[in-house]
């Protein structure tokens, strides 16, 4: 079976996409299934993120350029929506007759569809309700997005599958910090959407003693002066720091030297860094703005609204744990992830997927 897997970019600072996109393509060439790999940008020649080994085609160049080196493909997957190349590939699809297959990630979401509202809606009934109403199917990783995505009405199957987590289970810390003091983290882009202007305004309600908090992350639309100049009325600067983005070992220590991890956004289609922070055994809080509910039920975190007041009642709650008690959330964090969302069982669900769709 032969996939062309299309991303917009495969660039570290493009976040969760980036990461989840190109680890689910190399886990289905660990299926045997023939993959082709191509983004917007080109970064699926250059990205670090298939440098595996693993037989796969990375490509280049346009849409057009693309599908022609790699031969026609049982499946286009494309990852996305609203760009002028998520409408090339539904176009080509349409010409070739090849089943579509849209990965929707968050962006049918409220809070994502209010941003740069003007040009979506000009964008929507250009093309873009056209292609998703066109597509052989849907994918979505949340019951929330699951029931937006059917109240558009579309005849089209829409099917759930979460993103897998890597490395499940793997790093967990095994001896305690040898700092008395405690660390939360938060890794993402610094970008409206995060909600990191309600996690300053929390920590300044709570002012926990004993703890600092790192964001980790790249700057997008200028948004970190925002956030440095809120700091700086709230008087947090010896308490919030901005470390700016990090790759590979660097992150790892980032979340192996934290005791808890905090992603305040308005809106997730999943919330990667979630099951990243729980794969490496930290308890979460988390907003009701993503789909982390079983931090809940697994009792290893927090899920409180996106607000300002929700984020503080956790917050308090969680620096006033030990670091003991903490790390057992953590624990429990890292099981369920192994549990649940490894990428072998998630790469299987896709292979049912497209063998759904070649059966028409």
């Amino acid at each position: 079976m032969k996939i062309f897997l299309a991303g917009t970019s495969f660039r570290p600072e493009y976040g969760g996409p980036a990461r989840s996109v190109s680890q689910l393509a190399l886990a289905l060439a660990g299926r045997g299934l023939e993959v082709g790999v191509w983004s917007a940008d080109g970064s699926a020649v250059t990205t670090s993120f298939l440098d595996t080994g693993l037989p796969l085609t990375r490509l280049g160049g346009s849409a057009e350029e693309a599908l022609r080196r790699f031969g026609r493909p049982d499946v286009i997957h494309d990852n996305g929506i609203w760009l002028p190349h998520n409408h090339r590939l539904a176009v080509l699809a349409a010409k070739s007759r090849t089943p579509r297959l849209v990965s929707i990630r968050g962006m049918l979401e409220p809070w994502a569809l209010n941003h740069r509202r003007l040009k979506k809606r000009l964008a929507w009934w250009l093309y873009q309700q056209g292609d998703l109403r066109a597509a052989r199917a849907h994918h979505v990783t949340s019951q929330a997005e699951l029931k937006s995505v059917r109240g558009h009405g579309w005849r089209v199957p829409v099917w759930e599958i979460p993103n897998g987590v890597l490395p499940a289970g793997a790093g967990v810390r095994d001896v305690a910090s040898s700092t008395s003091e405690m660390t939360a983290l938060f890794v993402g882009r610094l970008h409206p959407i995060k909600g990191l202007p309600m996690l300053v305004e929390a920590w300044a309600t709570v002012r926990p003693p004993g703890w600092r908090l790192r964001v980790v992350g790249p700057d997008e639309m200028g948004h970190r002066a925002v956030l440095e100049g809120l700091v700086r009325d709230r008087g947090l600067t010896g308490e919030i720091d901005f470390i700016g983005a990090l790759e590979a070992d660097a992150l790892d220590a980032a979340y192996f030297a934290s005791d808890l991890f905090i992603l305040p956004s308005h809106t997730e289609n999943f919330g990667m860094a979630v099951g990243e922070a729980l794969a490496r055994g930290l308890p979460v809080i988390a907003t009701q703005g993503t789909p982390w509910e079983l931090l809940e039920a697994e009792q290893c975190g927090w899920w409180v609204p996106a607000t300002a007041q929700g984020l503080s009642g956790a917050l308090a709650e969680a620096t006033a744990l030990s670091r003991d008690e903490l790390r057992a959330k953590g624990a429990r964090g890292a099981e369920v992830v192994e549990r649940r969302f490894g990428w072998g069982a998630i790469a299987d669900r896709f292979v049912e997927v497209y063998e759904d769709l070649l059966a028409g």
